[in-house]
C-alpha cells in the first residue's frame, strides 16, 4: 500500500490504522496533560466542553481533512507541496513552504529538550528518586537551568533516531501501533485508581459540573478554539507530511474524524486523572510544565507506597505521548532533506537531529524554551496552517480540493464542506494568529 503512494519508490503507511495511530501520536502530546485539564476546570467545567467539541468537529471537517488531502495530493512534505500548489495555480510564493518546515524543526527541537526531562523523570520514577526527593521544585530546577539536561536531551534524540531511521512503514507505523494503545491503557488504569482516592469527588464536580455562565465569557470560546486548534496539530506540517504517505484508496474524512475522536478521548482521560488527583491532595491546579514536573510528583509522594508505581505508569505514558509527537515533528524536515538533497533515510535523520542537538543545547533553560515554544505557537504554527489552507482551498480550487477530499469515499464530499474550509477554516487560522499575538498565545 505504501509504495503505491509514489510510483513504487516512496515509503508509506501499510494500513489505515497505522496512519491513524501515527496521527493520533502526533496530536496527543504533553499539552493534553498540562493544558486541557487546567482549561476545562478554569473555564466552566463541562460547559467548556461545548465550545471545545464544536471547535474540534469544525476543525476535523476542514483543517485536518485538508492537510491530509493536501499532502496526499502533493506526494511530498510542506515545502514541496506549497511549491507544487503555487506552480499548479500559477501563483507567486512557492518559497512559503519553508515556514511550516522551519516551525516543525523548531518545535521538535524544543520538544526534544522537554522529552529529555520526561526521560529523566521516568528513570527517577523507576529508581524511586522522584518520590523520595524532599523538594520536588528543586528536583525539577536541577535540570531546567542553563545546559541542565544535556545527557537526557541526547537520550531523547537517540530514542528519536531509533524510532525514525527505518522509515514510515518499518519504524514509525509499527511503533505508533504499540505505544499509542499503551498510552490509553495506562491512562485508563490511572483514571480508575484516582476514583478511589478520598476527596477526588470534589475534583470531578469541579471538572464536569457545568458552570453555564462561562459560556457568556469570550475567553471560554477563545481558549477552547486555541486548545482544539493546537491539539489537532494544525500547523501545515506534520499532518501534511503524514498525509503524503497515505494511500489514495483511504478515506481522509473518516481518518480525520478518528484522529479527532482519539485526541479528544486522550484529553478527557488526562483530565480525569489530573484534576481529581489535585483536589484529593489539595494541590494547586496550575498549568504548564510545573503541573507535570512539580505538582504531580508532589501528589505521587503523598500517595504513599502506591505513589512509586503510579509515578512510573504516569511518566511511561507521558514518554509514549512525547516520543510519538517528536517523531512526527521531525519527519517534516527529514523528508525535506531526503527529497531536496537525495540523501538516504539514515543520513537525513542524522543530519536533522545533529542540527537539532546543536540548536537545542542552547534552549536548555525553562525560561528560554518557554519563550521559544511561545514564538512558534503564536506565529509560525498558525501561519503554516493558514498557508496550507490557502494552498488547498484557494489555490488548488474547488474541483481539485473536492476530488482529493473525496478519495476513498462512495460519494463526493458536499459543497458546504469545501466552502466551510475555504471561508471559515482559513478565517479561523487568521483569527488564531491575531488572538495569539494579542493575548500572548492561546494554544
Amino acid at each position: 500500500m505504501g509504495k503505491e503512494n509514489a510510483g513504487g519508490s516512496r515509503d508509506g503507511f501499510q494500513s489505515r490504522m497505522g496512519f491513524i495511530m501515527a496521527c493520533v501520536g502526533s496530536a496527543v502530546g504533553m499539552a493534553n496533560v498540562w493544558a486541557f485539564p487546567y482549561r476545562t476546570a478554569k473555564y466552566g467545567g463541562a460547559a467548556f466542553l461545548i465550545p471545545y467539541l464544536i471547535c474540534v468537529v469544525l476543525l476535523w471537517l476542514t483543517g485536518v481533512v485538508s492537510e491530509i488531502s493536501f499532502g496526499r495530493w502533493a506526494q511530498t512534505g510542506p515545502l514541496g507541496a506549497v511549491d507544487k500548489a503555487m506552480t499548479y495555480g500559477k501563483k507567486p510564493g512557492k518559497w512559503l513552504g519553508v515556514i511550516p518546515v522551519l516551525s516543525s524543526f523548531a518545535i521538535a527541537t524544543g520538544y526534544a529538550v522537554i522529552t529529555g526531562w520526561v526521560i529523566r523523570y521516568l528513570v527517577g520514577a523507576i529508581t524511586g528518586a522522584v518520590v523520595r526527593t524532599e523538594d520536588v521544585g528543586a528536583y525539577f530546577g536541577s535540570i531546567c537551568g542553563p545546559f541542565g539536561s544535556i545527557p537526557w536531551h541526547v537520550c531523547a534524540l537517540i530514542v528519536t533516531v531509533l524510532m525514525m531511521v527505518g522509515g514510515i512503514a518499518k519504524s514509525i507505523e509499527k511503533i505508533n501501533k504499540i505505544v499509542m494503545p499503551l498510552f490509553f491503557v495506562l491512562f485508563i488504569g490511572m483514571a480508575i485508581y484516582v476514583i478511589t482516592l478520598p476527596g477526588s469527588g470534589t475534583g470531578y464536580n469541579y471538572l464536569f459540573v457545568p458552570k453555564w455562565e462561562f459560556l457568556a465569557q469570550p475567553a471560554t470560546w477563545v481558549y477552547a478554539l486555541g486548545q482544539a486548534f493546537f491539539s489537532l496539530s494544525l500547523a501545515g506540517n506534520g499532518t501534511v507530511i503524514y498525509g503524503s504517505y497515505l494511500s489514495r484508496k483511504e478515506d481522509a474524512v473518516s481518518c480525520a474524524r478518528n484522529i479527532a475522536v482519539f485526541d479528544t478521548l486522550a484529553a478527557l482521560l488526562a483530565a480525569c486523572v489530573v484534576i481529581p488527583a489535585i483536589f484529593a491532595f489539595n494541590m494547586d491546579p496550575a498549568s504548564g510544565p510545573p503541573l507535570m514536573f512539580i505538582t504531580l510528583p508532589a501528589i505521587f509522594q503523598a500517595m504513599g507506597p502506591f505513589g512509586h508505581v503510579f509515578s512510573i505508569i504516569f511518566f511511561a505514558a507521558i514518554f509514549f505521548a512525547a516520543a510519538s509527537s517528536i517523531v512526527n515533528l521531525f519527519e517534516t524536515p527529514i523528508e525535506m532533506v531526503q527529497a531536496k538533497f537525495k540523501l538516504s533515510r539514515p543520513v537525513s535523520v542524522a543530519v536533522v537531529l545533529v542540527l537539532s542537538a546543536i540548536v537545542g543545547v542552547f534552549l536548555e533553560n525553562a525560561d528560554i524554551i518557554g519563550t521559544w515554544m511561545d514564538i512558534m505557537s503564536i506565529y509560525l504554527c498558525p501561519i503554516g496552517a493558514l498557508i496550507a489552507g490557502i494552498c488547498f482551498f484557494w489555490v488548488l480550487g474547488k474541483k481539485v480540493a473536492v476530488s482529493e477530499m473525496s478519495l476513498g469515499r462512495t460519494k463526493e464530499v458536499p459543497d458546504w464542506q469545501f466552502n466551510l474550509g475555504k471561508y471559515v477554516y482559513c478565517g479561523i487560522a487568521i483569527l488564531v494568529i491575531v488572538l495569539g499575538i494579542a493575548l500572548g498565545g492561546i494554544g
